[in-house]
């Protein structure tokens, strides 16, 4: 049975831009880095940066969602919109910022989890949004 994420892999058509990124605007540590890809870390996220001749942008609404601490969210999220391409506006419960990276990787920052998005629909039910029992 999966027990929970083990590394993300993004394909990255420049490798130091990358690493730049994701250390200097997302606060990422650099683990390893060789001739075709690196490894960086976010808290506890390992994401392997793949050095690839084609990357190919998503036109649909996948992301990966981030959190930080709630109270260093604004803060966060404004070093990022001052650094990264916006590509969606926050439309559901909690504060979010969506964001690019320099290869057109979706992301998200999210104040909130999944406790407080059930909450929220149960507090506001909306359009056949089912809640089920949870185990909290």
């Amino acid at each position: 049975m999966i027990s929970s994420l083990n590394h993300i892999t993004l394909a990255t058509q420049d490798l130091d831009r990358a690493i730049e990124f994701y250390r200097d605007v997302l606060g990422a540590s650099l683990a390893a880095k060789w001739q075709a890809g690196a490894y960086v870390e976010l808290g506890d996220i390992w994401i392997c940066l793949e050095l690839s001749k084609q990357v190919s942008a998503r036109e649909d609404d996948s992301h990966i969602a981030f959190s930080c601490a709630s109270d260093d969210f604004e803060n966060t999220a404004a070093h990022i919109r001052a650094h990264a391409r916006i590509w969606k506006e926050n439309k559901s419960e909690g504060a979010s910022v969506y964001f690019l990276d320099p290869d057109g990787h979706k992301f998200e920052l999210h104040d909130g989890s999944l406790a407080s998005r059930l909450a929220h629909y149960r507090a506001n039910p909306e359009n056949g949004v089912t809640v089920f029992p949870t185990a909290e």
